[in-house]
């Protein structure tokens, strides 16, 4: 499809929203996003100069918020969540409310017309069989609130018709909105500032995918959409099926001197292990731009700007 679409984007100024929203304006579409602010950050300050960009300040589960931003959007992207585990253990009635309650919202305030592009997790899958590959048509048995939050979400959308669902591998690499709390980041981080990390469960595996490679599967829906849509589609790098231990043997190459051991010292609350198949949406023509190794060179330099400590005068 051309350019010069309307987009709606709920937490548009989060990790994803906040790589996303640039590289739609960047490919000619007019883009609003609606999001809370509540991490007290302003990651799209870069684009307010855009003439296709406009902010909104709401609740994305608020329906008097909603209606009036949907009346001018040709797509609807609901990035709005409660991401994680921890965090929706934490607030489990938002959790609810924003992952999955919010969503319903917008299925029924929206026109058959307009289109959803809807990021879930490939946490969904839980505990794999060793060996073999989750496609999207391997049962979802999520097993933590958010994932059962995004399971129900994407069921939804698919439902109302006119949607893709992209389940996506865990994300990695910079973003203006940062979380440092993602795994690939999360060690990359240690390596850099701690030289050291102990691991649990070290021979679980996942899948990751850059988060600028997560804009492009976005971007790519909405070109592919007739062919695309009322279908759900994994997106991760298909050479980065791994186990933590070896990401950290990855992250090694770049900082030899990162020491990691395995100890028992918890559990993966979505007790995610299970490798992946990307093979649908690579025969649509997609296919990641950003391997591991990338990310891990520029979360290394990202680190070197960054130091996630607030207290403390050093």
């Amino acid at each position: 499809m051309a350019g010069g679409q309307s987009i709606l984007i709920t937490g548009g100024a989060g990790y994803l929203g906040s790589i996303m929203a640039p590289a739609l304006l960047a490919a000619g579409h007019k883009v609003t996003v609606l999001d809370n602010f509540m991490f007290r950050q302003s990651p799209l300050a870069h684009v307010c100069i855009d003439s296709n960009f406009t902010a909104a300040r709401g609740d994305a589960r608020d329906e008097a918020v909603i209606r009036p931003l949907l009346k001018t959007a040709d797509i609807v992207i609901p990035l709005a969540a409660l991401v994680g585990a921890p965090l929706c253990d934490r607030d489990k009635i938002g959790a609810v409310s924003t992952n999955f309650e919010s969503v319903v919202t917008l299925t029924k305030l929206m026109s058959k017309s307009q289109r959803m592009l809807m990021p879930i997790t490939n946490s969904g899958y839980g505990v794999g069989e060793s060996g073999k590959f989750c496609t999207e048509e391997t049962p979802l048995r999520p097993i933590s609130l958010y994932g059962t939050t995004k399971v129900d979400a994407e069921r939804a959308a698919l439902d109302h018709g006119n949607a893709i669902s992209f389940r996506l591998a865990t994300v990695f690499g910079m973003s203006p909105r940062m979380r440092i709390d993602l795994l690939v980041n999360d060690f990359v981080y240690r390596a850099v500032n701690d030289r050291a990390v102990v691991l649990f469960e070290p021979h679980f595996k996942r899948n990751f995918i850059h988060v600028r490679d997560v804009a492009r599967a976005f971007m790519h829906g909405i070109d592919n959409f007739e062919s695309m849509k009322d279908e759900a589609y994994n997106v991760g790098l298909s050479d980065a099926n791994l186990s933590k231990w070896e990401l950290c043997e990855q992250i090694k190459k770049r900082v030899p001197n990162f020491v990691f051991v395995e100890a028992p010292i918890g559990e993966d609350p979505d007790k995610r292990d299970y490798i992946v198949s990307n093979r649908k949406i690579e025969q649509t023509g997609f296919m990641p731009k950003y391997s591991l190794d990338d990310g891990i060179v520029e979360l290394i330099k990202g680190y070197t700007m960054l130091k996630n400590s607030i207290y403390g005068n050093v």
